[in-house]
């Protein structure tokens, strides 16, 4: 089966509370992750924060969605499991530490099985362009919409 693995780090200029406030509202984050198209929560805790959503996600080949359930450890750690969706599964989190002087390292990490028939249209290369968007680039994209903001 195709799978896309990996995590990627970054150290980012903004204190901690400042990245967990743009972490946990998963809800904008298509504004500023790359391939995530859209968002939309279909539960809510009862601090108001998306606990179930479905998403879509560009996947190269087509638009790819799943309903997924996020968990709120915060502020260092957010992490979300598909329910249901297109792919056989998909897990993933975001873990954050704090280095000091307003300073925090994310770490973004993902494993998703592509399953047998997205599988055996997402291959070699484009499995490699996919996890460089999906996982190699989140940390960084988090960095720069913190520092550029």
């Amino acid at each position: 089966m195709a799978s896309i693995t990996g995590s990627s780090t970054a150290d980012i200029n903004a204190p901690l509370d400042r990245v967990w406030k743009l972490v946990e509202d998963v809800e904008k984050a298509p504004a500023w992750q790359g391939g995530l198209k859209d968002v939309e929560a279909l539960q809510r805790d009862a601090d108001g924060r998306a606990v179930l959503v479905e998403s879509a996600s560009d996947a190269k080949v087509r638009t790819v969605r799943s309903t997924i359930r996020f968990s709120y450890d915060g502020p260092t750690r957010l992490s979300w499991r598909q329910e249901k969706g297109e792919l056989k599964s998909v897990d993933g989190s975001w873990v954050l530490e704090d280095l000091g002087n307003g300073r925090t390292r994310a770490t973004y990490s993902l494993e998703v099985d592509l399953g047998r028939m997205l599988g055996m249209v997402i291959r070699g290369p484009l499995v490699d362009a996919l996890r460089s968007m999906l996982v190699g680039a989140r940390a960084g994209e988090l960095k720069r919409e913190l520092e550029d903001a």
